[in-house]
């Protein structure tokens, strides 16, 4: 059964919708139904040409525990069959609503960023990330909706989980890095904690990301949600058990993280540059959301500024001082050295 448009307001850009109807900038698109009990989610996909593992992820949506699930997509600017097989599932879609975006075809940060900003929940509705190439388990959404529903109303939280390692064919093969300490702004803002795969935000969590997403924009989706609700006081809970088979292929935006060439590579990273430009970026993003940040938040922030700009010597005395860690001892080890060389 076709179901009606999402609830969503768009930015000043042109909608593609299957039915190859358009969408003016300011023309609202309202929900057809809301769960009697009020769980409902909301999920956010971002595509481009992912026409080869689209059937598999959207299968396990629909195949969902919650009852009420609906889709919100952006395409990219695909030229593979994406488009066909979203309007295929649009047209027989019947847990919710289903709608297709086209995206800013500026590189899947911005996708996301532009359906965070679009996006218009109804009512108390919890928002997912969802990417192309995934497999979820059945009780994916609702392990999540049992954690945030738990905390108060007002409260900005947010979700993620380890992931479950899959070969193209699915076949798992081993697990996303195991965090041990517990989520704080002290350790986002050297170290993204879950895959924005496995992410869910309650209300709350959710206006306050957007917010900062019409602001600005970022380097990572996941990254940045880490960043700004655990800056804003938020909760943060990391489930250690996966919910979700994480496809790793060629085509990965990013990785799972766990291969052999993996950790030299990311070490690499944080003492080449690479991850002091990422840091640039961070804060630069922090700064255009400051007002939105708790006042423990913006005085880490300050620090970890500080810490950037002191003399090479003096910094990893300073860092232990200022309580800012990554999660594994190898990961505090690289940290400490990139303090050394001056690569925060």
């Amino acid at each position: 059964m076709a179901s009606q448009a999402a609830g969503i307001s768009l930015c000043p850009s042109t909608a593609y919708l299957p039915s190859g109807r358009t969408i003016g900038a300011r023309e609202q698109l309202t929900p057809s139904h809301t769960s009697p009990d009020g769980a409902r989610v909301l999920v956010l996909l971002a595509t481009y040409n992912g026409g080869r593992f689209l059937e598999d992820q959207l299968a396990s949506i629909a195949a969902q525990s919650i009852a009420h699930v609906d889709m919100l997509v952006s395409d990219d600017g695909s030229s593979d069959d994406t488009l066909a097989q979203l309007e295929a599932w649009r047209a027989r879609w019947t847990r919710g609503t289903f709608t297709v975006l086209s995206g800013p075809k500026q590189g899947f940060a911005e996708n996301f960023r532009s359906l965070i900003v679009r996006a218009a929940p109804a009512g108390p509705t919890f928002v997912a990330f969802s990417d192309q190439d995934d497999v979820w388990d059945r009780d994916k959404l609702a392990a999540a909706v049992a954690v945030l529903a738990a905390r108060p109303a007002g409260e900005p939280a947010l979700y993620g989980s380890r992931s479950r390692l899959v070969d193209e064919d699915g076949r798992p093969f081993g697990h996303s890095p195991l965090f041990p300490r517990r989520p704080s702004f002290r350790n986002a803002i050297v170290q993204s904690l879950a895959g924005g795969n496995t992410m869910v935000f309650n209300g709350a969590g959710f206006a306050l990301l957007q917010e900062s997403a019409r602001r600005t924009g970022f380097l990572m989706h996941d990254w940045w949600s880490y960043l700004i609700v655990s800056g804003a006081g938020g909760v943060v809970h990391y489930d250690r058990t996966p919910h979700i088979g994480y496809r790793q292929h060629r085509g990965n935006a990013i990785g799972g993280g766990i291969g052999l060439l993996d950790r030299p590579k990311r070490m690499m990273e944080l003492l080449d540059g690479k991850f002091s430009r990422w840091s640039d970026e961070n804060v630069a993003s922090l700064h255009a959301c400051r007002d939105l940040l708790n006042a423990e938040s913006r005085e880490v922030l300050a620090q970890f500024e500080q810490l950037r700009a002191t003399h090479a010597l003096a910094v990893p005395g300073k860092l232990l001082q200022s309580g800012i860690y990554r999660q594994t001892v190898k990961g505090n080890v690289a940290l400490g050295l990139a303090a050394l060389l001056h690569r925060l």
